[in-house]
């Protein structure tokens, strides 16, 4: 899971022909993109990184979210999972994180911090907001609750301010994405097994499947009402 704007240049649209339509249509394009994962010794000394390609599964702009899965058999043996749907409400201010990303292109690393503020509106979404420094190249990371070690968000903005002619980034005033939005996401992109144990991959592959088939039905019929209008 990471943020949407990281692989935005995997994702592109150009028109094409569609053999059910009939007619040339926007159509999506999704490239392979590289994840770059770390083996440590006793969990404190990176041993070796590796690269592996990685199929973009779902993405959303608005959210900034997007869902990778990696085109390999290698399983990942520490694996976080996302604070629960009912325990959302029982965070509160000052509450203690953890935040983690490869800032300035540095190996993985950690920053202490707190919850400071719950309610950060941005382009309509909401975010909430950690003074665990974060800077570029965090975005796509996560926030961790300190206690649990369940993952609370995705570093995906920071603050800046313009002085002169430059700018100064405000590192202790990172804004990630909320827990609330997280599931809104899994449920809009019928991503359940991300969270619930009882729905699988293969499940979500298949509603998906059918969810774009049925649009492009529904697509097909608009436009040929369209066309019969304008005959």
């Amino acid at each position: 899971m990471t943020c949407s704007h990281v692989v935005e240049d995997a994702i592109g649209t150009k028109r094409d022909w569609d053999s059910l339509l009939k007619k040339k249509i926007e159509k999506e394009f999704l490239e392979q993109v590289s994840i770059e994962i770390f083996d440590y010794v006793y969990l404190s000394k990176v041993n070796s990184s590796n690269s592996y390609k990685a199929d973009i599964i779902a993405y959303d702009h608005a959210h900034d979210i997007a869902i990778l899965k990696l085109d390999s058999p290698k399983r990942i043996e520490f694996v976080a999972s996302i604070i629960p749907k009912d325990k959302i409400g029982d965070v509160k201010l000052f509450t203690e994180t953890w935040t983690s990303g490869c800032s300035l292109l540095h190996d993985p690393f950690a920053n202490p911090g707190n919850v400071t503020y719950l309610t950060e509106m941005i382009d309509n979404k909401l975010y909430w907001m950690s003074n665990g420094a974060s800077i570029f190249g965090n975005s796509g990371g996560a926030v961790f609750l300190a206690e649990t070690g369940e993952q609370l968000g995705i570093t995906a903005r920071i603050t800046n301010i313009q002085l002169g002619f430059g700018f100064d980034i405000i590192t202790w005033m990172g804004f990630f994405v909320a827990p609330q939005r997280l599931y809104e996401f899994f449920d809009e992109q019928e991503l359940r097994f991300l969270y619930d144990q009882s729905d699988t991959y293969a499940k979500a592959i298949e509603r998906r499947k059918k969810k774009a088939n049925q649009a492009l039905l529904d697509r097909r019929e608009e436009t040929g009402e369209s066309e019969e209008k304008g005959e």
